[in-house]
């Protein structure tokens, strides 16, 4: 099996850059699972549901994120998405999923 790992993809050039690549890349080396890190894809921190969901287009198997998780508050819309990984170090208490009432 080949893993594909990009690591922090930063701003709307990064995403456009993978769009664009990406394709090529997993064809050209036959890949079976591509990860993404894309907690700073929306503008250099966080992500945002126009980006995530241009993301769920390609032929992306895992996104995950990190310390700016919450860096936009479109992530409450999507956090339960089984594509999007969270941190596994969160403090005790924080729960898998938020409801944000704003």
């Amino acid at each position: 099996m080949k893993v594909l790992a990009i690591g922090d993809l930063v701003g709307e050039n990064g995403f456009e850059k993978l769009k664009t690549d990406l394709p090529n890349i997993q064809e050209a080396e036959n890949i079976d699972f591509t990860i993404v890190n894309a907690e700073n894809v929306a503008g250099g921190m966080g992500i945002s549901t126009k980006i995530f969901n241009g993301l769920c287009k390609l032929q992306i198997d895992v996104l995950t994120m990190g310390n700016h998780t919450w860096g936009k508050k479109d992530i409450f819309s999507f956090i339960t998405n089984q594509k999007l990984i969270r941190p596994a170090n969160y403090s005790k208490g924080v729960p898998r999923t938020w409801v944000y009432n704003n």
